[in-house]
């Protein structure tokens, strides 16, 4: 009987993640982790779909309704859609939430989302905006806290 040799090969493939995945998977995992009440912080700026020069969007906001530049009303970055967790692709529901500066707060309804430029948080249509900066003249203000607020029963405008 003659003796055959077999060979078997096994190949192990590893998966090294790079820097850049494993800041972008603890990213997620920070922002999933997240306590829906807990505020984030970043630069707010202001948008109205009917002045010159605006580029994105149009006159209907996320949530359907018409942009207002009467009422208090925010879109917040896109990837913070879940945590104001009132508009997705088919429902809306109101959400709100509670804006900050070093020495203004007020209470937005969230009807509108969009990709912000690097940075921003929040952009705020024309009142809101003229609430926290008069004068219109500052276009970008940095360090806003927003605070998801719970419920659909907030009255907006100066707290």
């Amino acid at each position: 009987m003659s003796a055959a040799l077999c060979g078997v090969a096994i190949f192990f493939v590893f998966s090294v993640p790079t820097q850049a995945s494993d800041r972008s998977a603890s990213h997620r995992k920070a922002h999933s982790d997240k306590d829906p009440s807990s505020p984030f912080v970043g630069a707010a700026s202001t948008y109205n779909p009917f002045r010159p020069g605006y580029d994105s969007g149009g006159k209907q906001t996320a949530s359907g309704e018409d942009y207002s530049e009467h009422s208090w009303t925010a879109a917040i970055q896109t990837r913070l859609r879940k945590f104001f967790g009132g508009i997705s692709e088919n429902t809306y529901r109101p959400r709100f939430a509670l804006v900050e500066t070093a020495d203004k707060r007020a209470v937005v309804k969230i009807n509108d989302v969009g990709p912000l430029k690097p940075g921003r948080i929040i952009d705020f249509n024309e009142r809101t905006m003229k609430y926290f900066d008069p004068t219109m003249q500052r276009g970008v203000i940095k360090n806003v806290r927003v605070t998801p607020l719970q419920g659909e029963d907030w009255i907006p405008g100066p707290a």
